[in-house]
């Protein structure tokens, strides 16, 4: 047993953890070795807990909801992870709708729809919790998660929960003031529009089969792979297929035959399979174009 699980046993900590988890049960890619600490918090007291756990004893943390975007080390993950997922809920008041950082944004879409509350249905069928959204500033359809996010409420190194307002400037391209910082996203709020709920489903249905057609619900992925760079002239996937790489393959890891923008896990991939996919793709763009593409997957875990 290792000295950061010591230390837990030690403490008289409610949040619920396991030792040793297996990451790839809890990404979309289904790839992941062993988290030392797998944290499931799953009211604010718990996220404070864990939280300050971690800060005191100066022991790595990465908070996660879904799963998805990320790719998961084979090693695994050294530290703590603070899972998300038992943390959902959604309030909605008039225009505006509240949903706890851990709850799929899936869930959310749904629930706004059908209330007749217009924006979020942009994000239908895309995977993932409002945090992790909120963090990256999601961009699906034309629209950033930005764009409708009116305040968001988060717990920062010191262990209060803060409110912050939503400031337009802060937030760029799949780019959020939270990136890079020592906090973890409580809540976010969202200011919508009313709408025919029937023509909100019909968009939704709209955007499902272009996203069928696009081969995301066939196997395990994490969506697209880069981001897209107006420099480019053409969005990274095009890009991508203008070299024939569809259906290229490392091990159990391919480029989709479908989108080339997308890699899947075809049963067996590795995440060794899906970076070194990854850098192949990159050295084949910039050796014919000269631009490099930007992996919009977060890396996460020991050697990646």
């Amino acid at each position: 047993m290792n000295t950061l699980q010591k230390a837990l046993k030690k403490i008289n900590i409610a949040c619920p953890f396991a030792f040793n988890e297996p990451m790839h049960l809890h990404t979309s890619f289904k790839i992941g070795g062993p988290a030392d600490v797998f944290a499931r918090p799953k009211h604010e007291n718990h996220i404070k807990e864990i939280f300050s756990f971690c800060l005191k004893n100066n022991i790595p943390y990465f908070s996660m909801g879904c799963g998805a975007n990320i790719l998961v080390s084979d090693k695994g993950i050294r530290g703590v992870v603070i899972s998300l997922e038992d943390f959902s809920g959604i309030s909605i008041n008039k225009l505006k709708v509240t949903a706890l950082s851990g709850t799929p944004l899936q869930t959310v879409v749904e629930e706004t729809c059908k209330h007749g509350l217009g924006g979020l249905d942009a994000f239908h069928k895309m995977p993932g919790s409002v945090g992790g959204a909120v963090w990256m500033n999601a961009r699906c359809y034309n629209v950033s998660i930005s764009d409708l996010l009116e305040c968001v409420e988060i717990i920062d190194d010191s262990l209060e929960i803060k409110r912050m307002a939503v400031a337009k400037h802060e937030f760029s391209y799949k780019r959020s003031p939270f990136q890079n910082q020592r906090l973890i996203i409580v809540k976010g709020t969202f200011k919508l529009e009313n709408a025919d709920p029937e023509d909100l489903k019909k968009r939704m249905e709209e955007i499902y089969n272009d996203r069928r057609n696009k081969g995301h619900f066939l196997y395990p992925c994490a969506g697209s792979v880069f981001k897209n760079n107006r420099d480019f002239g053409m969005p990274s996937g095009r890009l991508i297929d203008t070299l024939n790489l569809k259906g290229y393959r490392i091990g159990g890891a391919r480029v989709s035959p479908q989108h080339a923008n997308i890699i899947i896990n075809t049963g067996t991939a590795k995440a060794r399979d899906v970076k070194a996919l990854i850098e192949y793709i990159q050295q084949q763009v910039f050796k014919h174009y000269g631009f490099q593409l930007e992996k919009e997957i977060l890396y996460v875990g020991e050697g990646l």
